[in-house]
């Protein structure tokens, strides 16, 4: 028997649908992203931690849920969908959707018109939103919330060893919400990957002996984040280090940079980038709510790339530091692999400094 929901937003938007996921109620910052697959990997992304993911995409689950292709375990709150596929065919599934978010206790929505809500964040910007079991009437609770502190709950909790058959390099990996496929990128090309919790201080990072330091992508407002982008600064010119997504954020912080809250963010497998020394423009895959001020930027850093939309930086180069960032993700899973020769350009770099 179907179950109604509502989605309830800041604004006191409140819309309909059908609940499938966990039986439970949740709270968070409601984002959408315009990716047409790859919802599993959307779904394990530790960098939707404290928000209610909606896809713009109509038809979600139609291939059910397929481990290998993981992320992360998930962390984001809540999950709302156009239309939820209930028989999902594919020959590599394992279990539906439903069956997956109920596992986790992520609740879900389904049959609410996503393109208006859509319009209305873009109008307006990312706002909380909750999904609930009954109108809440009284939304102060919205009001109140905030994505606060939520390193702590994707970062891996020891130094995990991710070995290479061919080992060329050894690369630790500061672990703010890695998504797998950072690894598995780095494995593939002769890198044995440690991955340390995002607290790890960078004395101890440096005892470690590593060829490079990877900085990973994660969750929440970069700035809240001193201790780490500390540890960054500490780090930077010692041993060559690629930041992704957050560890773009946190590296231009640790520099002496700053960040801001976009209006929406850009999340989704078509954002255009265009790279300032070559001028070829790339599609990129992103998943960000923050971005990196250009105008704040110390001398020695470079604005190398940016968004061909809105202009928002999309890379940073520290050459007097053995250091380059970028705002995308070159390891996309689902989305396009042209930037994927960034991991080349990291072991390059590792190879010059030894």
């Amino acid at each position: 028997m179907k179950r109604k929901a509502w989605l309830v937003l800041g604004d006191g938007t409140v819309l309909e649908g059908t609940g499938f996921g966990a039986e439970t109620e949740c709270t968070g910052e409601l984002v959408f992203t315009t990716n047409m697959c790859g919802y599993i990997e959307t779904l394990s992304d530790p960098s939707y931690a404290g928000q209610i993911v909606m896809q713009t995409f109509p038809l979600i689950g139609n291939y059910g849920i397929i481990p290998e292709d993981f992320e992360g375990e998930p962390a984001l709150k809540g999950y709302a969908v156009r239309e939820y596929c209930d028989t999902p065919s594919n020959f590599r599934c394992k279990k539906t959707l439903d069956t997956f978010l109920k596992e986790k206790g992520i609740p879900g929505i389904a049959g609410i018109d996503t393109r208006h809500v859509t319009q209305i964040l873009r109008e307006h910007g990312v706002m909380n939103a909750a999904i609930v079991s009954k109108d809440p009437g009284d939304l102060s609770f919205l009001r109140d919330y905030a994505v606060t502190d939520v390193l702590s709950e994707v970062s891996v909790k020891e130094k995990t060893l991710y070995p290479a058959e061919n080992r060329k390099y050894d690369v630790v990996l500061i672990d703010c919400g890695a998504k797998q496929n950072i690894i598995r990128e780095l494995n593939a090309r002769g890198c044995s990957v440690t991955a340390v919790p995002y607290d790890t201080a960078a004395e101890e990072v440096l005892a470690m002996d590593p060829d490079g330091i990877m900085l990973s992508n994660g969750p929440g407002d970069p700035a809240e984040n001193t201790y780490t982008i500390e540890q960054i600064r500490r780090l930077l010119g010692k041993v060559p280090m690629f930041g992704i997504c957050l560890g773009h954020q946190l590296t231009a912080l640790a520099a002496g940079a700053s960040t801001y809250k976009m209006k929406y963010g850009h999340r989704g497998a078509n954002q255009p980038v265009k790279d300032l020394v070559t001028g070829r423009t790339w599609i990129t895959t992103q998943n960000h709510g923050y971005a990196v001020d250009t105008d704040s930027l110390p001398a020695y850093a470079k604005a190398r790339m940016i968004n061909a939309n809105d202009g928002s930086c999309e890379g940073i180069d520290y050459p007097e530091h053995m250091c380059f960032t970028v705002q995308f993700h070159p390891e996309a899973c689902a989305g396009p692999k042209d930037t994927a020769y960034l991991f080349d350009r990291f072991l390059k770099m590792m190879e010059e400094n030894n």
